[in-house]
């Protein structure tokens, strides 16, 4: 695995390295040694699969709060998204920042996000699988999300959603405290 750092301290880009016979390939998603060589400690706890039937359907803003924040490991297993994670840590010096990436099944990326951010996605084509690793079981209670087109962030997504849930579609922008 090759571990590049984002313009966001705790999000990390992890690209796989397959190895390739006459069979197809085979490639390792996780290693907790691994992660923790790269600086990068992730343990996870849950298991998620987000299936999306359309393209350009948006999920996000979400966000644990504290204490119950959480980290994630975000990968498609079919399918093509751009990935976004907001840095919502008052106290970072990329506070409010965003940084996106695009993930798909041929490509095998995946997008380490870590505690205090918040993540969200578009489906950029029609059937896509979203995987998450979570380092934490959810409890229920500690959900909160923020405006995906929220001013303060100004996300350059690649398009506009076309399918969201009333709860993604009505969260507030971010308070500027």
């Amino acid at each position: 695995m090759r571990f590049s750092p984002t313009a966001i301290a705790g999000v990390v880009v992890v690209d796989i390295d397959p190895v390739a016979d006459d069979r197809g390939s085979f490639a390792r998603l996780h290693c907790p040694d691994e992660f923790a060589a790269a600086g990068h400690p992730f343990a996870p706890a849950q298991t998620s699969l987000s299936r999306n039937a359309r393209a350009l359907t948006l999920r996000g803003m979400h966000y644990e709060a504290a204490p119950r924040a959480e980290a994630k490991l975000v990968r498609v297993t079919r399918g093509r998204i751009f990935d976004v994670a907001v840095d919502l840590r008052p106290d970072s010096p990329t506070y409010l920042a965003w940084t996106g990436a695009e993930l798909s099944a041929d490509n095998g990326r995946a997008l380490l996000i870590g505690a205090g951010m918040a993540h969200g996605f578009l489906t950029l084509e029609d059937d896509t699988d979203v995987l998450y690793q979570i380092d934490r079981i959810f409890e229920p209670g500690h959900g909160r999300g923020v405006r995906w087109n929220d001013p303060a962030f100004a996300i350059a997504w690649p398009g506009a959603p076309e399918v969201m849930s009333e709860r993604d579609a009505t969260y507030p922008d971010h308070p500027r405290g």
